[in-house]
Order: C-alpha cells, then sequence, then structure tokens
C-alpha cells in the first residue's frame, strides 16, 4: 500500500477535464454542479413498489432463478392473504417484460449481420460461404455515458491525465490516468486548441473466447467488454458497474476440410474486424470533437474519446494485429 502523504500529483495538462454547463460552456472556478431532475423518493416504475424491485433482482441476478422456479414462488406468493391472490408478478414472462422495461442505467441490445462476399467456386464452395453470422451489440457511447454519470465512482475518478512521484522523485504509476500513455494522447489531443479544458476519456476493451451459447438456434458467441480509463482502479476490481458488456461476438465455423484454408481464415479476421468497427461506430464523432457528459461529481464536462488498451489473450492478439501465428503482436 501507498501512502498517500508521500505522494505529490500534478495535473497542469491542458486537457483538464474542466466543468462546463450542458451545453459545453466553461463555469467559474468553483461553481457548484447543477441540479439534476430526480424521479420522486417513491417512484419505483415500472415497479409497483421497492419491495417488489428488490424481488426481482434477487430473483433474476442474485440467485438466478429459472423460468419453472419463478412462477412456482409467484404461485406460492399469491396464496398468501396478505397478497389477495395478486402476487408481485404474475410469471416469469412478467417479470422479465418488467425488466426490460426499466429505464435506469438500460442500453437495449441491437443486432447486425455479417456475411461473406467474396467469389465462390460452384460446387466448390464450403457452408460458411453462405451462412449470416449475427453479432450482438449495445450503443457504446450511451454506455460510456452511463459509466461516467454513475454517482458510485464520485471519489474514485480522474479528470485528466496525471503524473503521481513519491518522495524521492520517482514516478510512480497507481491509477490508468497516471500512465505515460494517457498523457502523450493527451499531448496530441491538446494540439488542437479547441480541445482545451475537455476530458480524455480512454476505451478500456476486451474479448474472452470462453463460448456462451445464446438461445437464436444458430452459432456460439463469446463476449466483449468495456471500461473507461476515468475510473480508479480499486473500482474496476470491485465489481461496481465500471465494466460493461458490450459484444457478443461470432465465432464462425466450418468443417476440417476448410479450416485452414486462406480464404476462411481471411474471413475469420474481416468478420472480427468487422464486428469492432460496427460496434465502436457510436464513439467515432466523439473523437475528433467535444461533445458533453455528466460525471459522477454532478458536473457535465467536454469530452474526447480514444480507444485504448485491449485486453485480450495471444490468439486474439494475433486476429486483432493480423500477424501470423508465432510472431509478436506488438
Amino acid at each position: 500500500m501507498v501512502c498517500h502523504s508521500l505522494i505529490q500529483s500534478h495535473r497542469t495538462h491542458s486537457i483538464s477535464g474542466r466543468p462546463c454547463d450542458r451545453n459545453g460552456n466553461f463555469l467559474p472556478c468553483g461553481a457548484p454542479p447543477p441540479e439534476q431532475d430526480v424521479p420522486a423518493p417513491d417512484d419505483f416504475s415500472p415497479y409497483d413498489t421497492l419491495p417488489d424491485f428488490r424481488l426481482a433482482e434477487w430473483m433474476y441476478k442474485r440467485v438466478q432463478l429459472g423460468a419453472d422456479d419463478i412462477d412456482e414462488l409467484m404461485d406460492i406468493l399469491g396464496s398468501r392473504d396478505e397478497f389477495a391472490g395478486i402476487p408481485p408478478f404474475r410469471d416469469h414472462r412478467d417479470l422479465y417484460e418488467t425488466i426490460d422495461a426499466t429505464q435506469q442505467g438500460h442500453v437495449p441490445w441491437q443486432k447486425f449481420e455479417v456475411k461473406y462476399d467474396g467469389p465462390v467456386t460452384p460446387g466448390e464452395s464450403a457452408p460458411w460461404q453462405h451462412e449470416s453470422f449475427s453479432v450482438y451489440f449495445r450503443d457504446t457511447r450511451e454506455v460510456l455515458r452511463h459509466q461516467l454519470a454513475n454517482p458510485a465512482f464520485t471519489n474514485a475518478f480522474d479528470t485528466a491525465p496525471k503524473r503521481v512521484f513519491g518522495n524521492n522523485g520517482r514516478r510512480r504509476y497507481r491509477d490508468f490516468m497516471s500512465g505515460r500513455w494517457a498523457w502523450r494522447q493527451a499531448d496530441e489531443i491538446a494540439e488542437d486548441p479547441e480541445t482545451h479544458g475537455a476530458a480524455f476519456v480512454p476505451i478500456i476493451s476486451g474479448s474472452d473466447k470462453t463460448t456462451t451459447s445464446v438461445a437464436t438456434g444458430q452459432n456460439d458467441f463469446y463476449p466483449m467488454y468495456m471500461s473507461n480509463g476515468l475510473v480508479h482502479n480499486e473500482v474496476r476490481r470491485a465489481h461496481r458497474n465500471a465494466v460493461s458488456v458490450i459484444a457478443f461476438l461470432a465465432i464462425p465455423k466450418t468443417d476440417r476440410e476448410h479450416e485452414n484454408s486462406l480464404a476462411f481464415r481471411t474471413f475469420r479476421r474481416r468478420l472480427f474486424h468487422a464486428s469492432l468497427k460496427a460496434i465502436f461506430e457510436p464513439v467515432k464523432p466523439g473523437m475528433t470533437g467535444w461533445e458533453v457528459m455528466l460525471f459522477p461529481d454532478g458536473h457535465y464536462r467536454r469530452v474526447i474519446f480514444g480507444l485504448g488498451p485491449y485486453i485480450a489473450d495471444y490468439p486474439e492478439q494475433v486476429l486483432l494485429a493480423c500477424v501470423v501465428q508465432g510472431w509478436c503482436p506488438r
């Protein structure tokens, strides 16, 4: 553990994360955050009451009851006199519909499909050349907006790159924004005077080829995750919604005869890169010009996005870097 009294932190970069109003106009130094529109204390919609919400969270998230178990529990609760035959949820379908209608922190899932469009030799084509591969994803900009506005990170986030030094004058690396890469990226962004005062928001992403079965009757998938570089490391490791699932990437398959063919390996690589391009398309405008977002401390700030590290095992590093297996992707 590093003693904070022995650390000096220098935050002098022009990419400083200065508070502004909803329209991007900078606020005077020390100005309080604006008042936010918050639901009434007794508004738990689409749930009728707070206990209903807690019950839904307990069934769906904590103990992960199956549909049959949910139905049985609702039958038991409905038979109690205090419920007068009307349980908190009619059955598992009512529970799922209520959860889907929850707006707070919700970013809906979408889908796009990718299909091989290269040359096909009649009579010699492989099955994968005629299949459509589905990729499920969420709007990355909206996911980042929810992450940045999460009040749980109020005392555990940075708004600018920082250089941290110990009493011996040696640099210390603690959180992501204390690293050299974040500072260098901010230097490049600062070459445009229009970005001065904005907050640089690095996007940390990664994927894990642990196969996930999705009940679609098609292929297997594997999850892709995203976080932002502003939250402190201890928060990112504490399962406080600093890391979000943003996509389920398709895993193309073929038979042994075609799995090592140049056409299939090229398509597999193009499928991966095309998927990433589509998934990150919503944040692309925010990489060249600032936009305004709410932060955990209640202040609005101009933000500039940037693609940061991609955390992956070696086979995916090869796929990302488009190098041959056995080469170093870095």
